[in-house]
C-alpha cells in the first residue's frame, strides 16, 4: 500500500526564539594593572620640581641679602647643594681618605651618596623619578611627540647610538680622573676656598644671567631633545653615567617572559632610552632608568615584571618605592646626625660672595 506523499515530507524545523539562542561571548580584553605608573611618575617629578623651585626662591633671597649691606635674616636652604656635584665628588674623596664629612656643603655629599645608593638598590630611578633635568627632558619628549612625531619617534641607528652613549662615560672618567689625581692637601685647600664656598651663588648667577654661549648650548640641547628622546640624559650626563655603573649591581631589574610575550613591542616603544626590551630576558643595561614605562605599556598578562618571572614577578611599584624611601632615609639620617646643615655661619658666605665679586 503506497504511503501518501504528504507523509514523506519532513516536518519543518522551527527556529528557537531569540531569547533561547546562545549569545556570542566577546573576548575579555586584558587591562594592565600598572598602566597608571607613568601618571604617578609625572606627579612625583612635578612635585619635586616644585619643591626645587621653592628652594631656588629661598636661596635667591638669601643671596640677595648676603650681597647687600642690610641684615642677613634669610635662611640658606641646604638642598641647593644638590646642584654642586663636582664639590660633592671632591668631598667624597676627602671622606674616603680622612673619614671627615664636608663641612661647607654637607648636603651635597649626602645627596650624592643617596643617589648612588638608590642606583645600587633600584636601578637609576633617581634619574626618572626625582632628577629635575630628567623631568625637563621628559617634558620635551612629550612636546616633541605631540608636535613633530605624532606617529612615531625616529629611532637612533645602533651604529650612532653606541658611540654617543659613550660620551657621558668619557665625561665621568674625566671628572673621576681629575679628582683622583688631587692630593689631600689640594682637596682641603679647594673645599675651604672662597671659590668653593661661593659655588652655590655662582650657580645661581648662571641661571639668572646666562651668557651667549650658555644660551646657544641650552638651545641646542632643547632642539636635540625634541628630535631624540632625552638627548642630554642618554648621551651627555656624567651623573647619570655614574648611577648607571652603580645600577649594574642592583638586585631589581625588569624581566620578560618569552613564553607569553606576543612581540607587540609596546615596551620598546615606551622606553625613553630606546632599549629593545622585547628582545631581552632581563633588562640589566646601565641605560635603564627604572621608570617602569615598559611594564606599564605591556599588553600581555605576566609578561613583564620585576626580577622574577611570570605571575611570581615583583610589583613595578617596588622600584620607585625603594628609591624614594632611600632618599628620604638619607635625608632624615643626615638631619638627625648633623650632616645636612653647613657648619659655616651666614656671614662666611657673605664674605665669600663679596670676595668672588658676586653682586
Amino acid at each position: 500500500m503506497s504511503t501518501p506523499r504528504n507523509e514523506l515530507r519532513p516536518e519543518p524545523t522551527l527556529a528557537p526564539p531569540a531569547a533561547a539562542r546562545p549569545l556570542a561571548v566577546a573576548p575579555v580584553r586584558w587591562t594592565n594593572p600598572h598602566r597608571l605608573v607613568p601618571r604617578v611618575r609625572w606627579a612625583v617629578q612635578l612635585a619635586y620640581l616644585a619643591f626645587l623651585a621653592l628652594v631656588g626662591l629661598e636661596f635667591a633671597r638669601f643671596v640677595s641679602q648676603a650681597t647687600s649691606d642690610g641684615p642677613l635674616t634669610a635662611a640658606r636652604p641646604p638642598a641647593v647643594e644638590g646642584f654642586l656635584p663636582i664639590a660633592a665628588l671632591v668631598g667624597l674623596k676627602r671622606f674616603l681618605l680622612t673619614r671627615y664629612w664636608d663641612e661647607v656643603h654637607p648636603a651635597g655629599l649626602t645627596i650624592l651618596l643617596a643617589a648612588i645608593a638608590t642606583a645600587f638598590l633600584a636601578r637609576k630611578a633617581f634619574c626618572s623619578w626625582v632628577c629635575p633635568v630628567g623631568t625637563i627632558s621628559r617634558a620635551l619628549e612629550w612636546l616633541g611627540k605631540r608636535t613633530l612625531w605624532r606617529r612615531r619617534w625616529p629611532a637612533v641607528p645602533r651604529w650612532l647610538d653606541l658611540p654617543l652613549s659613550s660620551l657621558k662615560y668619557l665625561l665621568l672618567g674625566f671628572f673621576v680622573w681629575t679628582v683622583g689625581q688631587m692630593p689631600l692637601e689640594a682637596i682641603e685647600g679647594f673645599l675651604r676656598s672662597p671659590f668653593n664656598t661661593a659655588a652655590d651663588a655662582k650657580m645661581l648667577l648662571f641661571f639668572r644671567h646666562p651668557g651667549t654661549t650658555s644660551l646657544v648650548v641650552i638651545g641646542a640641547l632643547v632642539a636635540l631633545s625634541l628630535v631624540v628622546k632625552h638627548f642630554w640624559c642618554r648621551y651627555l650626563c656624567p651623573y647619570g653615567a655614574l648611577l648607571g655603573v652603580a645600577s649594574l649591581l642592583s638586585p631589581l631589574s625588569v624581566r620578560r617572559d618569552p613564553d607569553v610575550c606576543n612581540d607587540c613591542r609596546a615596551c620598546t616603544r615606551a622606553c625613553p632610552a630606546e632599549i629593545p626590551v622585547h628582545t631581552r630576558l632581563r633588562v640589566i643595561s646601565p641605560e635603564c632608568t627604572g621608570c617602569m614605562s615598559c611594564v606599564a605599556a605591556c599588553t600581555t598578562p605576566d609578561c613583564l615584571g620585576v626580577t622574577r618571572k611570570g605571575a611570581r614577578a615583583l610589583s613595578p611599584w617596588l622600584v620607585p618605592a625603594v628609591a624614594l624611601s632611600t632618599l628620604l632615609g638619607f635625608w632624615a639620617l643626615a638631619r638627625a646626625t648633623g650632616f645636612w646643615e653647613t657648619s659655616l655661619p651666614a656671614e662666611a658666605f657673605r664674605f665669600a660672595y663679596r670676595l668672588m665679586g658676586i653682586e
